[in-house]
């Protein structure tokens, strides 16, 4: 057996904070101003600078980042940019952060960010957090990535020896950071590392809706009640009315009824709405984890002993393809999520 031995990594060298700033259709992530915030507290900890990367078609917001915190950011302007291709995304900014050497590299944990973290840890042989829900920094200036395990029974805290040190950061964890008008603005537009990826093709980009699940202020959400998946129209259709997105639980997913881009739960999305409304949803650990921090929760269930019960503001104990239309002709009348 051969055992390939790496020289001592000098983590000296790796210095600062670096957030890359995903955009989507043109315009910056919102999760982008909430890795500032964090971020900024980070870079501070250490006495570090805070810096960000944008890969991009246009400036994309650019300059909002340095009002947020960021005390340089990096844009790399390219047409190649113009679709979510991970392969060529991952190489660039792998290319990036070898010559930078950032001591800590924060990525948002949306869908794209999940696919391209890990492509880019790995191509740096050094560790990676997924999902972090804080972020601190120890007596000995070490990255202490928080994350919750076991379906939220407990919280790991996990240390990365090499550098970068490297998280995806949960959307909506933490505040936005405020703009500041009176900011410095630095901007640095830098050419791609790589302008082309031959052996991947895009062969469609096709859309899954304008409104994302973790964006949507109403969420009417779907369990093992809906017998059918065309009875997901009943959802819809409240959700149109209240102005509102549908989401799922994972038995749905696993049955083939509808799309993993809209699970919610410990291992779908998180999601904080205004309000959230259980549809035939028990109430399972794995699913409360991705929506128990919604401002106002209803429960719609024919069990009255359902776990859903325990963490909702307001229960209909019955049978939801009763109660879900007569809601909808409510809200119909009253003119949408005004009432709630």
């Amino acid at each position: 057996m051969n055992i390939t031995q790496h020289e001592p990594q000098n983590n000296n060298e790796y210095r600062g904070v670096l957030i890359i700033g995903e955009t989507e259709r043109g315009n910056m992530h919102r999760v982008a101003y909430e890795l500032l915030n964090k971020g900024r507290g980070i870079a501070d900890a250490c006495g570090e600078n805070l810096s960000c990367l944008v890969l991009s078609t246009e400036n994309s917001g650019c300059e909002e980042l340095c009002k947020r915190g960021a005390d340089q950011v990096y844009l790399m302007k390219s047409p190649v940019f113009a679709a979510p291709e991970e392969v060529l995304f991952a190489s660039n900014i792998t290319a990036f952060i070898r010559e930078k050497k950032p001591a800590v590299v924060l990525i948002g944990a949306t869908h794209f960010g999940r696919s391209l973290a890990p492509r880019i840890a790995a191509a740096l042989e050094t560790g990676l957090t997924a999902d972090c829900t804080d972020l601190r920094i120890d007596e000995e200036g070490n990255l202490e990535q928080i994350r919750p395990a076991f379906s939220d029974n407990i919280l790991a805290h996990i240390k990365t020896i090499n550098r970068p040190q490297m998280a995806t950061v949960r959307y909506k964890e933490f505040r936005e950071a405020l703009p500041d008008e009176n900011a410095d603005i630095r901007i640095q537009e830098i050419p791609p590392y790589i302008a082309e990826y031959p052996d991947v093709t895009i062969e469609k980009i096709i859309s899954i809706g304008d409104m994302d699940i973790t964006d949507a202020e109403v969420v009417v959400a779907g369990g093992r009640g809906i017998k059918r998946q065309e009875d997901l129209a009943l959802l819809w259709e409240l959700a149109q009315v209240l102005g509102g997105q549908v989401g799922v639980s994972r038995a749905l997913v696993d049955a083939g009824m509808a799309s993993s881009n809209i699970q919610i739960g410990y291992s779908g999305s998180r999601v904080k709405p205004k309000v959230y409304i259980a549809c035939g949803i028990s109430g399972a650990p794995q699913h409360l984890a991705g929506m128990k921090e919604s401002d106002l929760i209803i429960a719609i269930n024919n069990d009255p002993s359902a776990p859903i019960f325990a963490v909702s503001d307001y229960g209909f104990i019955g049978d939801l393809y009763e109660i879900v239309p007569r809601l909808t002709e409510r809200f119909r009348k009253k003119g949408g999520c005004h009432e709630v």
